[in-house]
């Protein structure tokens, strides 16, 4: 059964840690046989993910069972009472008060004292993290390299939504700017396509597998409804989007976090339209597919 494991700190962020976070994950599997999973390995790593993709790779060739995830964004986001957001622990991680962006508000944490004041009064409130810089070409290149790790998917970590204003309906699509999430809840896929195939040159078929059939085939073994997704074939329960290679993106962002992706023509739910000619169907609900006439 594969077991998904949040790492414990790494050495070089909290050195009186009891074991290296990434250590403890690979010998877990090379000593007892089991599949450890390592969750989101670009942001429990920052900057040191060449050091743990090492630890992880030389496990690998041992025959250890780990497999990897990784997001493709810079930052990060959790309840703003996390333990590792206190203000006498942002250091190990190199971070700042500033780093911090308080969700249900978009502030930017300006102080330590008032990051104390944020975590007393709503601990549970989601705060995106700022851990690498997106547009800084070394912080980019880290986050590339834990995107495109041998047997690395790619996985979204999506977020639940916090409202800035009333809620407004939960299944309206697409959801207004004042639903606030992480801008991975809606943008996860289509933005590693783009940053694969246009940016890293990967094949789409090799960037199409890290997104569906690897997630899937890491799953089949134990959950065998897996073995008929992530793939178009007789017999598969594949969800089908259409779309141009060229021209697919994400478009949420920081600031607007649920905005759909774009460059998407058609999605079809269980051979179903959802999506047709770039509009959604009338009447068809996120995840909730409506008849519609066969082309």
């Amino acid at each position: 059964m594969p077991v998904f494991t949040h790492a414990r700190d790494l050495i070089e962020m909290v050195p009186r840690t009891l074991i290296d976070g990434a250590e403890e994950i690979v010998r877990a599997a090379g000593q007892t046989g089991a599949h450890m999973h390592y969750c989101h390995v670009n942001s429990t790593s920052q900057r040191h993910i060449d050091r743990v993709l090492a630890v992880v790779g030389r496990a690998q060739a041992a025959g250890a069972r780990v497999t990897t995830e990784a997001y493709p964004y810079g930052s990060g986001m959790t309840a703003i009472g996390a333990a590792f957001l206190a203000p006498e622990r942002l250091g190990e991680r190199g971070l700042i008060p500033s780093s911090l962006t308080y969700a249900p508000t978009r502030e930017r944490v300006a102080t330590a004292a008032r990051l104390r004041e944020l975590r007393e009064a709503d601990p549970g409130g989601l705060a995106i993290i700022e851990l690498l810089r997106e547009d800084d070409p070394a912080d980019r290149t880290i986050l590339m390299r834990s995107l495109t790790f041998p047997g690395s998917v790619i996985a979204s970590d999506a977020m639940p939504v916090t409202w800035a204003g009333p809620p407004a309906d939960p299944l309206a699509w697409p959801l207004p700017r004042t639903a606030i999430t992480h801008p991975r809840t809606a943008g996860t896929f289509s933005r590693a396509l783009r940053l694969l195939t246009r940016e890293k040159g990967l094949g789409l078929a090799r960037a199409l597998s890290k997104c569906s059939l690897e997630p899937a085939q890491l799953l089949e073994d134990r959950v065998p409804a897996m073995r008929h997704k992530g793939r178009l074939r007789a017999g598969s329960d594949a969800d089908v989007v259409v779309f141009r290679p060229g021209g697919i993106t994400d478009c949420a962002s920081y600031a607007d976090s649920t905005r759909p992706s774009a460059g998407i023509r058609h999605v079809l739910v269980n051979g179903t339209f959802v999506v047709r000619d770039g509009q959604l169907v009338p009447g068809a609900r996120p995840g909730r597919p409506v008849r519609a006439e066969p082309r």
